[in-house]
């Protein structure tokens, strides 16, 4: 049988392109769904595509999922395309979550926590049954219950432990002018905290939400506690070469979360601390960041001079395989003409094939012959 490439690739890609377009619009019965409709009504997906996406625009993020048909990691992969041809002007102020205009914040690790706990929009107390009033035309809109006054200046997790001392501290460890940018510099091992934090809040939520639970089933030996948990707009600073002074651009939504985990001395010569492990997302991706702050946890646990035991602990296992747009690539990129290595593989196997063959015939041949010689020998012992 004869394997042979399909012609006419030009045109078939053509129609192939047209082909989705029409599959995209869909029954032309139903009104067309607009970007501005995803964008409000799917905020939880548009914020999952800025995040892995690394660019804070809801309107392109909704743009992207329309043309993606709802595939959030070929939406991805079309952000951050359009992110790189972007100009660059240069790196924001660090960004203080402290002063975070909180929408939701909780505590699983106190309960009167300083500030309180403020529940706001989640699926956490819902019963997860579908509810087919959302399939009926013309429901009146849901106005949303008027908030109750957060405290401006709520405390944070680090303030709450100040006072004794009981929360590691994070220790700046790079002394650049300007931060690590996993955008612009290959991935280096051993890996920095900086580089660290930038892949898992680029990578993929499914991936690290199973390496998260598997620290939590015995591979990865840390079973960590949410010590806070926060929705909310900080302001985003810039600083301009010619001011010499930072400007305010204005304002983005963030979820942060900080997991803590033992008290272990990490040195005889230090008193016992609970360790942590810190997400940041764009938007409300709270799984994310929950799950960021998991696998930053495992790693930051992981001696930098022993082999990794587990795999959320081995920092280039979790770096390397994270990234979805890199690991989408390599796993789709298998659909496309691999005729030269098919064609290798294919001679390869019938030359072993027939070199099997052989060896089964000259066995038998072999057997054969032995077997007509112990007759012959029987048959005079009889005699």
């Amino acid at each position: 049988m004869a394997y042979v490439a399909v012609k006419g690739g030009e045109r078939a890609i053509g129609n192939a392109h047209a082909w989705l377009a029409a599959e995209r619009r869909g029954s032309t019965d139903v009104p067309e769904l607009t970007a501005e409709q995803i964008r409000e009504q799917m905020a939880l997906a548009v914020d999952r595509v800025m995040t892995e996406g690394s660019c804070y625009d809801r309107d392109l993020a909704a743009l992207a999922i329309k043309q993606a048909r709802g595939d959030l990691p070929e939406a991805i992969f079309m952000l951050r395309a359009y992110r790189t041809t972007l100009p660059r002007f240069g790196y924001s102020e660090a960004i203080a979550t402290g002063s975070m205009a909180v929408h939701r914040r909780v505590s699983a690790a106190f309960k009167d926590i300083p500030g309180g706990q403020v529940l706001g929009p989640t699926f956490d107390y819902t019963h997860r049954l579908l509810d087919f009033a959302l399939m009926a035309d013309g429901n009146e809109p849901v106005t949303a219950p008027e908030a109750e006054a957060v405290d401006a200046n709520m405390p944070t997790i680090e303030s709450v432990f100040a006072h004794e001392d009981l929360l590691q501290a994070d220790e700046r460890v790079r002394e650049d002018v300007e931060p690590y940018d996993l955008t612009r510099e290959p991935m280096e091992f051993p890996a920095g905290h900086d580089q660290q934090l930038q892949s898992l809040a680029r990578g993929d939520e499914g991936f690290l939400l199973g390496l998260a639970y598997s620290t939590q089933r015995g591979w990865g030996g840390t079973h960590p506690l949410c010590a806070e948990l926060r929705l909310g707009e900080v302001t985003v600073e810039f600083e301009p070469e010619e001011l010499g002074f930072p400007i305010e651009l204005g304002e983005v939504l963030v979820t942060e979360c900080q997991m803590i985990s033992d008290a272990a001395s990490p040195a005889a010569t230090e008193p016992p601390r609970f360790k942590r492990g810190y997400g940041l997302t764009f938007g409300h991706c709270e799984r994310k960041a929950m799950s960021m702050a998991i696998v930053d946890r495992a790693l930051r646990s992981q001696p930098k001079d022993e082999p990794a035991t587990f795999p959320a602990k081995d920092e280039e296992f979790v770096l390397y395989h994270s990234d979805n747009v890199e690991a989408s690539g390599f796993v789709q990129h298998l659909k496309l003409p691999h005729y030269v290595d098919f064609q290798a593989s294919l001679q390869l196997v019938r030359k072993l094939r027939e070199e099997f063959f052989e060896r089964q015939a000259a066995a038998q041949a072999g057997a054969g012959t032995e077997g007509d010689g112990v007759a012959a020998v029987e048959a005079e012992a009889r005699a």
